[in-house]
């Protein structure tokens, strides 16, 4: 596999990964209700907690983007 090829799949692993966080981070945001009530017919909790918890998935999410997604097609960026 040549470095073109890798920067290509990390590219777009980019871009969908990055476009799913900022859908689930608008949804939160816009309609934060609806997975709300969404997720209380499985999960029995109240809606702190689950703010709590969607906050952390979210920051976690965040994290692990950057670090298996971003960082990796911007050294691939700078070495290609």
């Amino acid at each position: 596999m040549d470095i073109q090829t890798l920067t290509t799949f990390f590219m777009w692993c980019t871009i969908m990964n990055g476009g799913l966080l900022l859908l689930w981070s608008a949804i939160f945001l816009a309609l934060p209700d609806f997975p709300y009530r969404l997720h209380r017919r499985w999960f029995p909790a109240s809606r702190e907690t689950y703010g709590v918890v969607m906050y952390i998935f979210l920051g976690a999410f965040k994290m692990l983007f950057l670090f298996f997604n971003v960082v990796p097609f911007l050294a691939l960026l700078i070495i290609g």
